[in-house]
């Protein structure tokens, strides 16, 4: 697989290149929610204001360590109470390595949360 990132009018965009197809995703910094230490439902107040007040369909939460089981409760809370017709479009674990001050690296587990909605349309044509 091959990867080429441009920066495209302020906005990356990333094109994976496949045996098969070309597709391209558009990542938007405002889209993404990262979780740390605060209540689940700060962030959930959070995700409910990029799906409804900048009209975003996609929202991708961004967590590492202890801070994954918060994102995990602030997107099933969001899915289930607040924004109904979203689901869960993506979920990516990874590791990273992490050095600290001393140069000890250590691993620290890291997950992407992508919940989508379908925008409504106006069906004139029909």
């Amino acid at each position: 697989m091959l990867r080429n990132c441009d920066l495209i009018e302020g906005k990356i965009m990333l094109e994976e290149k496949t045996e098969d197809e070309t597709t391209e995703k558009k990542r938007n910094d405002e889209n993404v929610i990262y979780v740390g230490q605060k209540p689940p439902m700060s962030y959930v107040l959070a995700i409910v204001t990029q799906f409804q007040g900048s009209g975003s369909d996609e929202v991708v939460i961004k967590a590492r360590g202890r801070s994954i089981s918060t994102a995990v409760d602030a997107a099933e809370i969001t899915r289930n109470r607040f924004v109904t017709d979203c689901k869960v479009k993506d979920i990516k674990i990874s590791t990273e390595s992490i050095t600290n001050e001393e140069g000890r690296t250590s691993n620290v587990s890291s997950i992407e949360i992508t919940l989508a909605t379908k925008r409504k349309t106006n069906k004139k044509n029909e």
